[in-house]
């Protein structure tokens, strides 16, 4: 590999919020540990954006700073390399951080009272931001069969055909599931929204992250102009690069009264700018680091391929549920035989895994763990040689063969 994805770096004391959470949790984590949580890279950053922000930041006046044609002109040149989706400059609207779009669009694009789509169990500020602008959720749960998961599209008919329910938080691919939605899947639900006049906020901040070879992430905007005017689009090269900290994301919006809708929020919000590091970092990111990202995903499917023969050997107990995209694996430990809250303590106290508990996502997921790939293998071999021996100090699981 040209590039280094072996290092550990200790984030400790650095102001890492999911380090500072592992220690909160139990502070007699020993060295070494690292936390499996939060989707952010335990992974050193493409250098080429350490070294390119580091010139950029030696000349530039740090004054108010908005994004120039060449933070729209490299979003553009990337959806249509990775997704094939030809979009217009003038639809991207630079916003610090998706979190923070989405919470706002769903006031922006609703009323206090009107009901919010969700496909569950899906990711946590999903339902704080329902919750937070006093507008009522509406769940769908997706359908768990033989250890995958698919949309309920009776549920969602039946969800979209409520007036009160006017809008559809999509998750794209999907957090935690780890589902990559096939064409059919995004044309129905798609051709849902649109007959019940329901518009979507698409979530796609994890589509660079596409772990089958044979497939890629198709942008629900982009199957049709119908869908482009009802769907608001968001991307950011967080996930991707590992830029979390730079607060830089945007919006795809092909609909011009929804733009000026969300400009209009803005203002009210005192929303203005992104941090002025990061258009640069976006910039440096599209245009310069695609072979980064692609020794990335020949990681996390090694990642993923280790951790599943792992378990089935192992710790046949624990079902990975298949991962098509994103690094964050969900994973069923209902053959565990713990409630809730034992598998917590379980985790956290004795196999020293952080992972995010299932709960968080829904009510429904209590038996479940996201645990984040995104780390060296040997962190995760070490993690999961730590679940092997905490698992056998109960009596369970199989010992490992000589000298493994």
């Amino acid at each position: 590999m040209q590039y280094d994805f072996t290092t550990v770096v200790s984030r400790r004391d650095t102001g890492s919020s999911k380090w500072d959470d592992m220690y909160a949790q139990n502070p007699h984590v020993p060295e070494g540990v690292i936390p499996l949580s939060v989707a952010d890279m335990e992974l050193k950053n493409p250098p080429q954006i350490a070294r390119g922000v580091a010139e950029y930041l030696q000349g530039a006046v740090l004054g108010y700073t908005g994004p120039t044609r060449r933070f729209t002109d490299a979003i553009a040149g990337w959806q249509r390399r990775r997704n094939g989706w030809e979009i217009q400059p003038e639809w991207i609207v630079d916003y610090p951080g998706v979190v923070t779009a989405f919470f706002h669009l769903t006031k922006f694009l609703t009323q206090p009272g009107d009901g919010v789509i969700l496909l569950t169990p899906v990711y946590y500020p999903f339902y704080e931001a329902v919750r937070n602008s006093g507008r009522t959720l509406a769940e769908c749960p997706l359908l768990y069969r033989d250890g995958r998961y698919a949309i309920d599209f009776a549920c969602l008919e039946e969800k979209a055909r409520d007036p009160k329910n006017k809008l559809l938080l999509f998750c794209s691919p999907h957090n935690p599931v780890g589902r990559l939605w096939k064409r059919e899947e995004l044309e129905r639900v798609g051709e849902i929204c649109l007959r019940n006049g329901v518009r979507i906020i698409s979530d796609e901040i994890h589509s660079d992250l596409v772990l089958e070879r044979d497939r890629r992430h198709i942008p629900m905007a982009s199957l049709s102009e119908e869908l482009a005017r009802i769907t608001v689009t968001c991307g950011a090269p967080s996930k991707t690069f590992n830029l979390a900290g730079m607060v830089t994301s945007y919006l795809i919006i092909p609909n011009e009264e929804t733009r000026r809708l969300v400009g209009e929020g803005r203002q009210r919000e005192g929303v203005f700018y992104c941090n002025l590091a990061g258009y640069r970092a976006l910039e440096i990111a599209y245009d310069q680091c695609e072979d980064w990202l692609e020794e990335l995903l020949a990681l996390l499917r090694s990642n993923r391929e280790m951790m599943e023969k792992f378990l089935a050997e192992k710790i046949p107990q624990i079902r990975p549920v298949p991962l098509e995209a994103t690094y964050l694996q969900w994973l069923d430990c209902s053959g565990l035989g713990m409630g809730e809250e034992e598998l917590d303590h379980f985790m956290r106290e004795e196999a020293y895994w952080f992972t995010d508990p299932g709960a968080l996502f829904g009510r429904a997921a209590g038996q479940f763990q996201r645990v984040n790939l995104a780390c060296p293998a040997a962190a995760l071999q070490a993690a999961l040689d730590r679940l092997l021996a905490a698992r056998m100090r109960r009596g369970g699981g199989t010992p490992p063969a000589f000298g493994g």
